[in-house]
């Protein structure tokens, strides 16, 4: 396929990641591993639901956590707008796509757009939610890996041409991508914010939430975070790495939380702003991409994801195959 060329002036202007929805079946479990393990304050609770923020984030949420004795799945994602009009520039945007969507009543948020994009997930837009303390400066509040702020989100998909087309269109622009032609594209991602991505989707079975990100300040903020989930009985839980990405070449470690929800904590992002910033393309037979140095991941990295609510499952047609730790063991035995 042609790469998308970049739509400077959008219907409507989507600023950045916002928050994610999931369900959980047990809080006090998923209260304990996001909070000492990943960092984030509790800006609010009750026996149904958890709203946690990042430490330097003075929005009210950007997790949300809602008790459910169902197999656990995400609700939404969510994405923040600029203004009010925007919203209503979304909702007549969407229209003119043939995708309804519509106005709820959300808690803890201002006036907040529903929609699910044509490759299944579903979105939630919002400009607005009450204000909160940072907690940037109050050290003593700092646990485990310092989660600093909500910045981004994976999805697998098996229709990633798709999904890049749509999204451009809305305004976001393509950073990074990998295949091994403009042809044959397995990953793309897409930003708003002006680092490299807000939303990334990979060729797999979907749609799912393959993981959401956090910014981590330091290297050590990372070891922290393993060092306390193995103290608390979660280190079975640290799944791959601490390691660095061949895209984006941040140090990173991601975590499985109490119910099987994947979290990236990661440590740094280079800016892609300007206009004349164009697409890296990375080839996924290039084994500096996927692994740099270390072991690449075990096959659960690449086949496990969280399932979106109420969304049928595609698998892709041919499956990737990806250089998995057991591919890689195979290929190395001495």
């Amino acid at each position: 396929m042609t790469l998308p060329a970049p739509v400077w002036k959008p219907a409507f202007n989507v600023t950045r990641a916002s928050h994610v929805a999931l369900s959980v079946r047990d809080l006090k479990a998923s209260r304990l591993f996001y909070t000492e393990v990943i960092g984030l304050i509790v800006t609010r609770e009750d026996d149904d639901a958890l709203y946690l923020r990042g430490i330097e984030e003075a929005c009210h949420h950007s997790l949300v956590l809602r008790k459910s004795a169902a197999s656990p799945i995400c609700a939404r994602i969510g994405l923040r707008v600029q203004t009010e009009a925007d919203l209503d520039a979304a909702h007549d945007w969407f229209a003119e796509q043939g995708l309804s969507a519509h106005f709820a009543e959300v808690a803890h948020q201002g006036r907040t757009l529903q929609v699910t994009d044509p490759v299944g997930v579903p979105l939630e837009f919002c400009a607005q939610m009450p204000a909160q303390e940072r907690q940037i400066t109050d050290f003593l509040a700092h646990r485990g890996g310092c989660g600093q702020r909500i910045d981004h989100y994976q999805m697998l998909t098996p229709r990633v041409p798709e999904a890049l087309a749509f999204y451009a269109a809305m305004g976001f622009r393509l950073s990074e991508y990998l295949g091994p032609s403009e042809e044959d594209i397995r990953g793309v991602f897409l930003q708003r914010k002006g680092n490299p991505h807000d939303i990334v989707f990979f060729t797999g079975e979907g749609p799912r939430l393959h993981h959401f990100a956090y910014f981590s300040p330091e290297v050590h903020h990372l070891l922290r975070a393993c060092d306390v989930a193995g103290a608390l009985g979660f280190g079975r839980d640290v799944e791959r790495g601490p390691g660095r990405h061949g895209p984006g070449h941040a140090m990173y470690v991601y975590l499985r939380d109490p119910d099987g929800h994947r979290v990236e904590l990661f440590n740094t992002h280079y800016q892609i702003m300007d206009l004349e910033n164009e697409p890296v393309r990375w080839d996924p037979a290039d084994p500096n991409v996927s692994f740099p140095w270390g072991l690449p991941a075990q096959s659960r990295w690449f086949e496990e994801a969280t399932c979106f609510e109420g969304a049928d499952l595609v698998a892709p047609n041919p499956r990737p195959t990806p250089m998995t730790l057991e591919a890689f063991l195979a290929a190395n035995k001495r």
